[in-house]
Formats: structure tokens, C-alpha cells, sequence
């Protein structure tokens, strides 16, 4: 797999992105049927919910009401994802994890050329944030 630009919106990546995931999934032998993969409302389209129920996971995309007008339909859909709010939410916690790296300036910006020097920054990173996280 290789890198894409940074100018390239997420959506357009979307299905090889979720070929790799379901093709990784399989590699590993990971039963992820019935699993849940939660995405913002960026990816709230038909297309993006059949793939994702094509694959057998359950979506849970934060409804995209794009100029709706019609109060009925809006409710409707903001009704249905109601059940799924909570597991929502817990994309919050991801999100946030990926939000502590930017404390660090070496992994704002990648200076390092070496791939394994990159990574040995990360995970020194994330380290740190665990040791804070765990003896304050």
C-alpha cells in the first residue's frame, strides 16, 4: 500500500482503504462480521452503506443532513441514528489518541526519511503519553 497525496479528501479513498481493512481482516484470519466501523458524516452516502453491509459490518456514520429542508426526513434520520449515538461516541476516544501525537513536535511533521526512525519516535511517543496516563 502505498502513501496517498495529503490534497486527496478521504472519501475518494474510501473503498481501497476498505478493501485493504476487509483483505488485512482476512490475511489474519479476523472473524469482524457484525462489527462495527464508525466514520464522521463526511462518509454518510449510499454507496459507502452498501459497501460496508455488502462486507457484513454494521455502519455507524453520523448522518450528513446537506441543506435537508424537509423537517420530517431530517428527524427521520437523526431518529434512526439515535440508537447508534453511543457507539458514536466512542470514536471520540480514537480520535483524541490521534490528537496527543501533535503534542510532540517530531510527529507533526515527519523529518525523518527512515520509515523505522519515524515509528521509533511514535512509539516513544505514545509511551510517554501511557507513562503520564498511568503515574501522573
Amino acid at each position: 500500500m502505498k502513501a496517498k497525496a495529503v490534497n486527496i479528501h478521504d472519501c475518494i479513498l474510501f473503498n481501497e482503504s476498505f478493501n485493504n481493512l476487509i483483505e488485512i481482516a482476512d490475511l489474519l484470519e479476523l472473524d469482524i462480521q457484525e462489527s462495527f466501523i464508525t466514520l464522521d458524516s463526511g462518509f454518510d452516502s449510499i454507496a459507502n452503506q452498501n459497501e460496508i453491509l455488502k462486507a457484513g459490518l454494521r455502519s455507524v456514520i453520523k448522518p450528513n443532513l446537506r441543506g435537508m429542508k424537509n423537517q420530517d426526513k431530517i428527524e427521520q434520520k437523526l431518529n434512526e441514528f439515535e440508537s447508534l449515538l453511543n457507539i458514536y461516541k466512542e470514536r471520540f476516544k480514537i480520535e483524541r489518541c490521534f490528537a496527543w501525537k501533535d503534542v510532540y513536535r517530531k510527529l507533526v511533521i515527519r523529518y525523518e526519511r527512515l520509515q523505522c526512525t519515524f515509528m521509533g519516535f511514535r512509539y516513544l511517543a505514545y509511551s510517554m503519553i501511557n507513562y503520564r496516563g498511568i503515574f501522573k
